[in-house]
């Protein structure tokens, strides 16, 4: 019998690979301002040198600074998933670096996400394979446990439950069930076109800003 703390449960169900296509040329801007501006990070940036992630949750807990269970967890990704590591947000030990990372690229996982530190950034950022991360140290991890696999988990505020699509790009991190990707790809899609017009109108001179004194002066600034 599993108890709390080393739970280790199966890989969900991975998302449709089209949903997983679309949402990779999505900004996470977009996919946030649709969930209301209330999901995403803040303090995890990518290491890697360019490129946007998104893929199907396979999530991580383990100790601060500890990563044996993390070695366990490269078991339960496949290609198309995304490591999600909740390391406490701890930057002291780094709890992975680019043997697992080169490991996880082989395999075709989607990218790597770590709410702690990592070490080796130098070549981690000369490759496209994502990573996500809190801080870099030198400092390597203790490998004691204990840990759990595919439990619900936080990463910078973020929740992730097991199976959940993550996107990432250079904005930070969202994520969120996958019975909920078809309409958050439509309403970002529609708003990426909003955006798009304005583009343009600024371009030509015709920018309506009028909506501003409206504002204003419903919040009685004027």
């Amino acid at each position: 019998m599993q108890t709390i703390g080393t739970r280790r449960n199966p890989s969900p169900a991975q998302a449709d690979a089209a949903v997983i296509a679309a949402l990779r040329k999505i900004p996470t801007a977009l996919l946030s301002d649709n969930m209301q501006g209330l999901v995403g990070t803040a303090n995890l940036r990518p290491y890697h040198r360019s490129g946007r992630m998104a893929g199907t949750a396979v999530t991580v807990r383990v100790r601060s600074g500890d990563n044996l269970v993390l070695h366990r967890a490269l078991d339960y990704v496949r290609s198309g998933d995304v490591l999600v590591v909740d390391g406490g947000g701890d930057i002291n030990q780094a709890v992975t670096g680019q043997i697992m990372l080169s490991y996880l690229e082989s395999i075709g996982a989607a990218g790597i996400v770590i709410d702690g530190a990592i070490r080796g950034a130098a070549e981690i950022g000369q490759r496209d394979f994502p990573c996500f991360a809190r801080g870099v140290t030198c400092k390597g991890p203790y490998k004691n446990g204990p840990g759990e696999i595919n439990v619900p988990v936080s990463v910078d505020g973020l929740s992730v439950a097991p199976g959940d699509i993550v996107v990432g790009d250079a904005d930070g991190l969202v994520a969120f069930p996958q019975l909920e990707a078809e309409q958050l790809i439509q309403k970002a899609r529609a708003q990426g076109l909003k955006e798009e017009e304005g583009m343009r109108a600024i371009r030509e001179g015709r920018w309506d800003r009028t909506w501003i004194a409206a504002l204003e002066e419903k919040h009685g600034l004027v």
